[in-house]
């Protein structure tokens, strides 16, 4: 797939080149590896959407990318936009053979791998907001950068998307609450290689946790998430469905992935979908 950058051209931003398709396809298109195909697209609306919509024809290891994506989408619906080639936004089609219970754990596999491969790439110290946010710190304060969004796409595919600011600006900030790995001070803001360590972290989280039948425990991965996790050991206010509020500790990551809270003088409960609110910073 060719890009068409229209009249703006891929060079409008010099501080934000276009990624380079061919260099990314011989890095990570390799025999026996799991990505199968690479294609790169100027604009789009979603890439979940557009890669989801051609589930049926693709094989696992399908990835696309988007230069700007003008309807992205987070959880509940949430819009994801940003400047073009300011970021990193990303689909890629997996088949996992795993027990369907443990479908819950690939977005937060994708965090893992993520935080993993950005460090190295980036040198930015990442953390995990529970169930698909990925932080960082700009300026002493905890900003969201990032986030996953993981759909069902025909009977056995998987679509997981991913969403990172990488040279936001501070006066592109859509909310003052956002942040990117350039206001993070980020060692390496060049998109190509931050690309490529993210999907060749995902590739290898990816390939342990299949190995181990999607065990989060057998696998490591329930380990390394509740290392990076933001989330454990602050107090939240959970906003779950039916419009219903829990205030407590958060104090685990369960073997199915759902984030157990710890109220007041009440029972613990394990918190499988839901907005949450970081309350106070850790101790």
């Amino acid at each position: 797939m060719t890009p068409s950058y229209g009249s703006a051209g891929p060079w409008s931003d010099l501080e934000r080149p276009p990624l380079n398709a061919a260099s990314l396809r011989r890095a990570l298109l390799l025999p026996g590896g799991l990505w199968t195909s690479l294609d790169i697209v100027p604009a789009t609306g979603s890439t979940n959407s557009d890669l989801a919509g051609r589930a049926a024809t693709l094989p696992e290891g399908a990835v696309l990318v988007a230069e700007e994506q003008t309807a992205g989408r987070g959880r509940l619906d949430r819009v994801w936009s940003a400047p073009a080639r300011s970021g990193l936004f990303f689909s890629v089609l997996l088949k996992p053979d795993v027990p369907v219970a443990r479908l819950a754990w690939l977005p937060l596999l994708t965090g893992v791998a993520a935080a993993t491969g950005l460090a190295r790439a980036a040198g930015v110290d990442m953390a995990l907001k529970w169930p698909n946010d990925l932080m960082v710190k700009v300026e002493g304060e905890e900003r969201k950068a990032g986030g996953i969004l993981a759909e069902r796409a025909g009977d056995d595919g998987i679509v997981v998307g991913l969403g990172l600011n990488v040279t936001l600006r501070k006066e592109e900030l859509p909310v003052p609450t956002a942040g990117s790995l350039l206001l993070a001070n980020a060692i390496s803001t060049d998109r190509d290689p931050l690309l490529r360590a993210v999907l060749r972290s995902l590739e290898q989280w990816y390939r342990r946790w299949t190995a181990a039948d999607g065990d989060p425990a057998a696998s490591g991965l329930q380990e390394a998430y509740a290392a990076g996790c933001a989330t454990l050991g602050r107090t939240v206010r959970a906003e779950l469905p039916g419009d219903r509020v829990l205030t407590g500790e958060a104090v685990a990551i369960d073997g199915d992935g759902r984030l157990v809270v710890a109220p007041p003088g009440g029972q613990r409960e394990a918190v499988g979908a839901g907005d949450i609110v970081h309350l106070r910073p850790v101790d």
